[in-house]
């Protein structure tokens, strides 16, 4: 006796669920990623002059000028200059302990105005203000071992000592817009 065998059915997945499955998936890695963001140099910036105010007057001997060429020199009152001598000269410009009269008057007069060229090299423009802010830092964390016995980062945001060594060291940095020549 011949048993004839019946052709079976091939087994099937059910695709109609894929399509919510991976719109599942979908949405669950959107929700967990998380997307880093450039914050870029953060700076505070002074508030704008009213159109009939007169910007206030500068003395040449508090203000540092800071050039950086096309070609990464640094010139600071147009003295060339390295960019490891940078900060050790800026606290000597902020501080004035000698009362020197080509040096700034009091540290809250002293301002610090850098330029540069458009083809300056981008990593010479943020090692030069990385230098301008180490010197802020140092200046800051001396005064505030000197009176408080801490740290400046180690005062708390907000309180009287941290307003204190903000007042006596204001970043007074002007960062004027790049030049061709």
């Amino acid at each position: 006796m011949l048993i004839k065998k019946r052709k079976r059915e091939e087994a099937e997945i059910n695709g109609s669920s894929m399509a919510d499955i991976a719109f599942l998936l979908l949405i669950f890695f959107l929700v967990t990623t998380t997307i880093n963001v450039d914050t870029g140099i953060g700076l505070v910036l002074p508030p704008p002059l009213e159109d009939d105010q007169e910007p206030p007057p500068i003395r040449e001997r508090n203000l540092m000028n800071i050039l950086v060429n096309a070609e990464g020199r640094i010139l600071m009152d147009e003295q060339p200059t390295q960019i490891g001598e940078v900060k050790a000269d800026l606290i000597e410009f902020i501080k004035n302990p000698n009362n020197d009269p080509n040096l700034a008057e009091t540290p809250d007069l002293a301002i610090i105005s850098i330029k540069t060229q458009r083809q300056t090299p981008y990593r010479i423009y943020i090692d030069m203000l990385d230098e301008v802010m180490g010197a802020y830092k140092d200046l800051r964390d001396e005064a505030s071992r000197a009176n408080y016995g801490v740290p400046y980062g180690a005062l708390n945001d907000g309180s009287p000592q941290h307003e204190n060594i903000k007042d006596m060291y204001p970043k007074k940095i002007s960062i004027a817009e790049p030049g061709d020549s």
